[in-house]
């Protein structure tokens, strides 16, 4: 999803990742209606179907990256044992089993992007929502950052990029662009592959 600042891109995300629920119609995640579900309810529904990448990545500063890949498990009924394996299973993944017991002051900026990915993805969402995941890091760092998205796309993940980024948009294989809440275009390119979409 592409727009510039202030067009509803974000606020399109909240409501289709649960974290807000709509002033009219309805949001139905695997059969359920968000409306009708309890905050506990919705989290649980949230931490098995959905997986989100901040900007500003919203990691626990005290504790280690597994610590934050793992406390993204808490609502998915998983003992503390596995979300831990889960969680180091994860950033494995993203490439940083070296830094599992890293703080988050002790890593780098595309590094802490890199947990939050390994967080959203520790529960296998069905859908994984991205909000300027490129937009607090240096161009070689958000290039890392892509490349890995587009790899977890190519691994079977759908991933939502939001993003007012032109050339990111462009990259990716499908646009669906955003100005003042509404929707003005839906434009599927030729050369990426299917299963991301900004």
């Amino acid at each position: 999803m592409v727009g510039p600042s202030g067009s509803g891109k974000s606020t399109l995300l909240h409501i289709v990742g649960t974290l807000d629920r709509p002033t009219a119609g309805r949001v139905r995640i695997a059969g359920h209606d968000i409306a009708a579900l309890s905050d506990r309810s919705l989290s649980a529904l949230r931490s098995r179907h959905v997986g989100f990448v901040f900007q500003s990545f919203h990691l626990v500063p005290g504790i280690s990256a597994r610590a934050n890949v793992a406390e993204g498990l808490l609502y998915s009924g998983l003992s503390r044992a596995e979300r831990g394996r889960r969680a180091a299973e994860a950033l494995e993944r993203v490439g940083l089993g070296d830094r599992m017991g890293h703080r988050p002051h002790e890593l780098s900026g595309g590094q802490k992007q890199r947990v939050a990915i390994a967080r959203a993805v520790a529960g296998a969402p069905d859908l994984l929502l991205a909000d300027e995941p490129t937009g607090a890091l240096d161009t070689a760092s958000g290039e890392s950052v892509m490349e890995l998205l587009h790899e977890l796309n190519r691994d079977g993940a759908t991933i939502a990029v939001i993003t007012h980024d032109h050339e990111i948009a462009a990259s990716l294989p499908r646009q669906v662009r955003i100005r003042d809440g509404e929707i003005v275009a839906d434009v599927r390119s030729r050369a990426a592959g299917a299963g991301v979409a900004s």
